[in-house]
């Protein structure tokens, strides 16, 4: 059982190490304090809804309906696309994003419509938690359940980390250059996601 959960845990630590939206958001709300706790929430019950409908043999709709994915590709790369263009508005125009704190003013509401729009409007999550986990929890038969329950394991140990290991670089972002620095890499790097999914690379 140990080995299996283990084995679960590995993959799916392995699958979210690479940068992407959503890590780069959680990771700026780290910095800034602000509304960690239910950003980092809606992230790990997100991967649990994903990961256990994968586990249950979710992946079987997307090899019936191949538009779907088409749909989840298009969709995820014009948000990408317009996420990055304002990271990158933020880094050299806005003063506000510069600040790590006291001048926040985003709500929660706002913040959790993000992340939600982050996570699920990016079909590779589809791809690594439906598919992939899917596919190989499979091979484990009556274990799959302890697979998909490493596989979370390691989703939420990664957000909690991120979320709230963020706040040991605070003293770096309180010079409003190191923001626009952040800024500028995670606009670039959403554009850079954006053309992948456009382009199917």
């Amino acid at each position: 059982m140990l080995t299996t959960f283990t084995a679960g845990f590995a993959l799916s630590f392995s699958l979210i190490l690479a940068i992407g939206a959503q890590n780069a958001f959680v990771l700026r709300q780290g910095l800034r304090r602000l509304h960690v706790a239910p950003v980092v929430l809606v992230c790990c019950l997100s991967e649990a809804i994903l990961i256990f409908a994968g586990v249950a043999g979710f992946g079987v709709v997307a090899d019936r309906a191949p538009w779907a994915l088409e749909v989840m590709r298009w969709g995820g790369a014009a948000f990408l696309l317009v996420y990055g263009l304002r990271s990158l508005w933020s880094a050299f125009h806005s003063v506000d994003a510069l600040r790590a704190e006291g001048q926040a003013t985003q709500s929660l509401g706002a913040a959790l419509a993000t992340t939600l729009l982050l996570t699920w409007a990016n079909p590779h999550v589809y791809l690594d938690t439906l598919g992939l986990i899917g596919a190989v929890s499979a091979t484990y038969g009556e274990g799959r359940w302890i697979f998909g329950a490493g596989a979370l394991g390691a989703s939420c140990v990664f957000f909690v980390v991120l979320g709230y290991g963020a706040r040991a670089l605070a003293p770096i972002f309180a010079r409003p250059r190191a923001w626009a620095w952040l800024d500028g890499v995670v606009g670039v790097t959403m554009l850079a996601l954006a053309a992948k999914l456009a382009l199917d690379l």
